[in-house]
């Protein structure tokens, strides 16, 4: 990319990587992932809320924020007064694992690890590149099926891909964005179980195989550490709390797999160690402004929402104090009270969390003030907030799938009976030794599931929040595995297994009898008309169903 630095010019903290000092090879990829591992785990669907201020372009287009996009050169605007998440789903936009989340699946699930939401494995994406990207490794393309003028998919190269039928080549200016994030995961999450050995193996070194890493080490030599990822390195430490050695320290892949590898790592010979800004001038906050106000907008009696305020400032002597006053400050509460100078003079500042939580209808204000520092006198800002009445939601009714292919289909539902400030579609798939639940945010009435596996059957169901108020769920709608004689399609009512039990889809019109046998066939149960969306509790075991006259169906309960 361009504005490139021989050596990363980030602020780390002082001795945060003295363990690596004197150490080379598979030693040094030991102590780095030491240095960095320990970090806050943070929730998937929030993530929009921090690429808000680390994946931005610092130019501003039309007066407003846009989304930095490694995937697309498309133009995602952020409007004024969108949170994140708003604006996410506003554009239409994904979030896209550089390494594919089904890279580990273990028992069904991908979201045992740290890794399924680490910012340093996830970056804002466009719908259609991400569906292109699918869970194929990086590589170089020969053939191209797939190509935006920024991500390229098609056949590998000779000597690309471990095997996959198909690559993932982003943009010249991207690859060793990219690289550096595959080096960080090879390096933090080397024990992953992974379940696809196309870039990774599981051991402690060197974690990549041979042909990955010297294409990732290539790619690092040809696109040098930008000033977007020193900026973005300095964001994700004060949101998740660790850094990429990769982007502080430009040379390290070399020492630990490229042409260094013979040679010790010292940190005095990397451009130093804590480098932090100096004190060049008197202490002043630049953001946010003396007067400035934070609204928390409407948000229903008993419940709560966060906002963020951007702090940023320079030449910070000492902490910076935050206190809330006002009649109503118990309402509004900051995520810490005191944040340290080195932090504010950094270059992205500090991302303060503050949550409104209105026990009452009304009209609430306080103020948050900043003093200390070193700067003089005092920083107001006015925070507001409206509470209403708990909203009565009813749920939404799901549709049935459309286009549905080998690997993907259209989830549908209808519109929300209520205004609607976001809708949740959850995503169950019946795998054989445990179930794997996905949930999806977006304002559309539809979302496209793009890695469909068509041997394992799979539901959806929807809800919908509204003032920060979740509505009841949705009716199912069951997804028969394809080329399989499944007697649930035909059913007027589908049954699938669940935690406990058995549930129960069924739309309004549809009626019918269940009977439920044990592996014997001896009839245990019988339910006429079962209600919707229920759950019928059974212990472990094998059972035998039938829905009137339809074939039987084998059903585990674990």
């Amino acid at each position: 990319m361009a504005a490139a630095h021989s050596a990363a010019i980030s602020a780390f903290p002082e001795g945060y990587y003295d363990c690596m000092d004197g150490l080379k090879k598979e030693d040094l990829k030991a102590a780095a992932g030491q240095c960095v591992r320990a970090h806050s785990q943070l929730v998937y669907y929030d993530l929009p809320n921090y690429w808000i201020y680390s994946d931005v372009y610092p130019e501003l287009v039309n007066g407003c924020k846009r989304w930095w996009d490694m995937y697309s050169d498309n133009l995602y605007l952020i409007q004024p007064g969108l949170t994140g998440k708003q604006s996410f789903s506003a554009n239409r936009m994904q979030r896209e694992h550089a390494v594919p989340k089904s890279w580990w699946k273990a028992n069904g699930s991908v979201e045992y690890t740290p890794a399924y939401s680490d910012m340093w494995n996830l970056y804002p994406s466009d719908a259609d590149a991400n569906q292109a990207k699918l869970n194929y490794p990086f590589g170089e393309t020969r053939s191209i099926s797939f190509d935006n003028g920024i991500s390229k998919v098609g056949l590998p190269k000779s000597g690309y891909g471990g095997g996959a039928s198909h690559v993932f080549e982003p943009a010249d200016e991207y690859k060793g964005d990219f690289a550096r994030a595959i080096f960080y995961m090879a390096t933090v999450y080397d024990e992953l179980p992974w379940a696809y050995t196309y870039m990774f193996v599981r051991n402690s070194y060197p974690s990549l195989l041979p042909w990955a890493y010297n294409m990732l080490l290539q790619w690092a030599r040809l696109d040098p550490v930008s000033q977007k990822e020193i900026d973005r390195n300095d964001y994700v430490q004060q949101f998740q709390g660790n850094r990429n050695p990769f982007i502080d320290f430009p040379e390290l892949a070399e020492y630990i797999w490229g042409q260094r590898t013979s040679q010790v790592f010292k940190l005095s010979e990397q451009g130093g160690s804590g480098v932090n800004p100096p004190i060049t001038g008197d202490p002043e906050i630049s953001a946010p402004v003396n007067g400035e106000a934070l609204d928390f907008g409407p948000v229903a009696a008993g419940y709560s929402v966060n906002r963020a305020l951007q702090i940023k400032g320079k030449n910070m002597t000492s902490p910076l104090s935050l206190r809330v006053v006002g009649a109503d400050k118990n309402l509004f509460t900051p995520e810490v009270t005191s944040i340290p100078a080195d932090i504010i003079n950094q270059n992205g500042g500090f991302l303060l969390n503050i949550k409104y939580n209105p026990l009452s209808t009304g009209n609430h204000e306080a103020k948050l003030t900043l003093y200390d520092g070193g700067i003089d006198g005092s920083i107001a800002v006015t925070l507001t907030g409206q509470s209403v009445d708990v909203p009565a939601l009813g749920s939404v009714l799901a549709l049935p799938a459309t286009d549905i292919t080998d690997n993907s289909y259209t989830a549908n539902w209808k519109a929300a009976p209520t205004q609607a400030d976001y809708y949740t579609l959850t995503r169950v798939r019946y795998n054989p030794d445990a179930e794997e639940i996905d949930t999806y945010e977006t304002s559309e009435l539809y979302y496209n599931i793009s890695d469909r596996n068509p041997l394992i059957p799979e539901s959806y169901y929807v809800t919908y929040n509204y003032l920060g108020v979740e509505s009841p769920l949705s009716n199912s709608i069951y997804i028969a595995a394809s080329g399989i004689n499944d007697p649930r399609s035909d059913s007027p009512f589908h049954v699938f297994p669940s935690v406990g039990g058995v549930i129960i889809s069924r739309a309004p019109a549809e009626a019918g009898t269940l009977f439920i046998m044990d592996i014997c066939g001896r009839i245990i149960d019988v339910i006429i008309d079962p209600e919707d969306n229920s759950l019928i509790p059974l212990s472990p075991g094998i059972y035998i169903m039938r829905i009137d006259n339809s074939a039987p169906l084998k059903v585990i309960v674990r």
